[in-house]
């Protein structure tokens, strides 16, 4: 005579249903009806639960909820993630949180087809990521808005300080002398400049660059960026080329970079360094002032 297996917690499914479907409609959570019922297979608990919508307090009131809406009715029709993400350009892991408990569509397509939807879905998703960062970008930018004078002398000595030549007290260099690659940045300092009251006929031009560069073209460049003529530029500084090294810098925007110094400039360089300590003074005291 065969042994009769002993009772388990999955025995009578129905009751255990009948108890799942009352949690649920009492406004349980799926966790909470999992540690209750002491189910932690989802493909049964997703058993138990079908038909049985989520509890209106799990939906957050968003603009999404259209899209959720739209979600639900097309895994109905029987449609997949890969479908629903092309069609609404929303994340997989949304559409599964939004249509998890909803029956699973049979699967009617080829492994080519299948790889086809999901390529695309890829690149929705990547094209949604880039409308958001670019949204992002732009609202930052547009929310500075226009820069006092006292504003722009603060961000170009944070500036400086950065990526400025400083003086040493092993060697007393006290003149302004700046590099960079980035004409933004460039552009910057030369406003700073403008701020604190230099002219352009105190300034000197240099270009740093890689001698297998088009250097005359560097040079007209950087000049129309500083709007000087390339004459006023003083000997390029040329790098050696070597050839063990893998330059990513060679397509035609290389530019090298501009040296800028500006004559006569040590109380320049003193109210610079001045105006930073003063600047990293006041960080200091709000940061004590929010401790205490």
């Amino acid at each position: 005579m065969p042994m009769a297996h002993p009772p388990t917690k999955y025995t009578d499914f129905e009751a255990l249903r009948e108890r799942a479907t009352a949690l649920r409609r009492a406004g349980l959570s799926r966790r909470r009806i999992r540690d209750e019922l002491h189910v932690h297979n989802n493909d049964l608990l997703n058993r138990l639960l079908e038909g049985e919508p989520p509890p209106e307090w799990t939906k957050r009131p968003n603009a999404k909820d259209d899209l959720r809406d739209t979600a639900r009715e097309l895994r109905l029709q029987g449609w997949t993630y890969d479908q629903i993400q092309v069609e609404l350009g929303c994340s997989k892991s949304s559409i599964s949180l939004w249509v998890r408990d909803l029956p699973k569509p049979e699967r009617r397509r080829t492994a080519e087809v299948a790889s086809d939807i999901a390529r695309r879905g890829w690149e929705a998703t990547l094209q949604r990521r880039e409308a958001e960062r670019r949204h992002t970008k732009t609202s930052a930018s547009q929310a500075v808005g226009s820069l006092s004078d006292r504003e722009v002398f603060l961000a170009g000595t944070v500036l400086y300080w950065a990526e400025g030549a400083k003086d040493q007290p092993y060697s007393r260099r006290e003149r302004l002398q700046f590099i960079n690659s980035d004409p933004d940045v460039i552009c910057l300092f030369l406003r700073w400049l403008d701020v604190l009251g230099v002219e352009r006929d105190r300034l000197r031009f240099r270009v740093s660059i890689h001698e297998s560069a088009n250097v005359a073209d560097a040079e007209e460049f950087w000049a129309a960026l500083a709007g000087v003529e390339p004459s006023a530029f003083q000997k390029p500084t040329l790098k050696k080329h070597n050839p063990k090294t893998n330059r990513k810098n060679t397509s035609e925007a290389y530019r090298g970079c501009l040296i800028v110094y500006v004559t006569k400039s040590a109380d320049l360089y003193r109210r610079m360094e001045g105006a930073w300590y003063g600047i990293v003074l006041s960080v200091r005291e709000a940061d004590q002032s929010n401790r205490t």
